[in-house]
């Protein structure tokens, strides 16, 4: 790295962060996520508003690559958390109401995100047509779990039967959508799939059967050593943060190695820690690691999602296009998750906050956009397109539920949830760590 490329990085990162920072208390002040400030940072320091040579100037093309590789860092410790927040245990959770929810507001987004996408893809398809139809309707599909969980918990839902329904709902929801990409992900690079993308399968049963073990055997071990006061409690933090980071590092090496986006070993890894038997491991780990993220790493994914929006360049017919985007995407969460309510025994207004809740997109939308731009199914335009749906949608959440319950803690059938569904919901307010990510 050359002297002027540090010059550049160090002062994009500081602006980054300011802006990021500004924008982002900003969002919150107005009742919305803050990474829709940050993302809209971006938009504002990329070519949309300054134009593509002084975005070029205050962004040079030699430092964007590092932004990049920071900024997948980031991304990698977003997804293991992820992967360590999703509960797998929802599956046996929820009964009838959330089985007929999870299936409308999925499948019918998918149903119609491929519809539309087929329609699409004589203007805006890049790559083979079933990855891209695959890819467009994962995108319609994607439910953001963790800004939902902390709009659950900043609303009185927590004890509610719509807000345990609507955090099972997503998780659901989101490891399907994980599932899919990468599906779609071997679709688009089947040209160049080889012998290695056969390992996923062992790979996963070996991370289920023998690593998922191991991490259970330190974590005991570490609250043995923590009781007996045999090792400090800085060095015993320290030791399972080196454990952690190098074994989701170690993850997501070895599935972007098999062909597939490195996100998934990131999501793996997070996904067979142990949810019993291993608390110094999870809280210690998560603890360490999420200031760093939340204040550097994920502002400069964000940011750098925002410069690579240019909506300066938009037409009539992409204005069309992205009208069409809007409804698909809207009416898909939105009917289908009343539909699925309505026949699970949710009243109308319990159904209509439902739709609201798992209409949310936030930062999972903008992975699986990164992911299709890094596959090359995207092209700049829709995926500008796809941004600016990802961020309506997401702002639109808090009036939406304003409007259908007014007094939101008091709305719906009440429910004494699960014990993971309630400790996924209290941790967006308890434990800042993926909640916090979105804040």
């Amino acid at each position: 790295m050359t002297p002027s490329q540090t010059l550049y990085l160090l002062l994009d990162l500081a602006l980054i962060i300011a802006m990021a920072r500004v924008l982002g208390a900003a969002a919150r002040a107005c009742g919305q996520p803050a990474v829709i400030g940050e993302i809209v940072a971006g938009v504002l320091l990329g070519p949309t508003l300054l134009g593509a040579h002084f975005a070029g100037i205050l962004f040079p093309s030699e430092v964007r690559p590092l932004l990049s590789a920071l900024a997948g860092v980031g991304l990698a410790l977003f997804m293991f958390a992820v992967g360590l927040e999703m509960d797998l245990g929802v599956l046996r959770e929820g009964g009838r109401v959330t089985l007929w929810a999870t299936t409308f507001s999925t499948v019918l987004p998918l149903g119609l995100g491929a519809v539309l996408a087929w329609l699409l893809a004589d203007r805006y398809g890049h790559g083979p047509l079933p990855a891209f139809v695959l890819f467009f309707a994962v995108a319609m599909a994607a439910t953001a779990f963790p800004v939902l969980a902390r709009i659950i918990a900043d609303r009185g839902l927590t004890r509610t039967r719509i807000g345990t329904t609507a955090l099972t709902c997503a998780a659901v929801t989101d490891l399907l959508v994980w599932i899919l990409l990468a599906v779609a992900a071997a679709l688009a690079t089947g040209a160049d799939l080889d012998w290695r993308l056969a390992l996923l399968v062992p790979y996963a049963v070996l991370m289920i059967t023998v690593v998922r073990p191991l991490l259970r055997k330190a974590g005991e071990v570490s609250r043995r050593r923590g009781i007996r006061g045999t090792e400090s409690g800085s060095g015993k933090d320290v030791n399972l943060l080196v454990l952690v980071l190098a074994g989701l590092l170690l993850s997501s090496a070895c599935t972007e190695w098999m062909g597939l986006h490195y996100i998934f070993g990131a999501f793996l890894f997070g996904a067979v820690v142990p949810r019993e038997g291993a608390g110094p491991l999870r809280d210690g780990a998560l603890q360490r690691m999420e200031p760093l993220s939340r204040l550097l790493l994920l502002p400069v994914y964000f940011v750098m999602a925002g410069l690579k929006v240019d909506l300066s360049r938009l037409d009539f017919g992409d204005l069309g296009t992205l009208a069409a985007i809007l409804v698909v995407a809207m009416t898909g969460k939105l009917l289908g998750a009343y539909l699925g309510a309505r026949l699970g025994g949710f009243g109308r207004r319990p159904a209509a906050a439902l739709g609201a809740l798992l209409n949310t997109r936030g930062l999972t939308e903008l992975v699986v956009l990164g992911v299709g731009l890094e596959l090359g199914l995207l092209d700049g335009t829709l995926y500008s397109l796809m941004v600016v749906m990802a961020v309506t949608t997401t702002a639109l959440t808090g009036p939406l539920l304003t409007r259908i319950l007014p007094a939101a803690g008091r709305s719906g059938p009440p429910a004494a949830p699960s014990a993971p569904a309630e400790k996924r919901a209290e941790a967006g307010t308890a434990r800042e760590t993926v909640p916090a990510a979105e804040k």
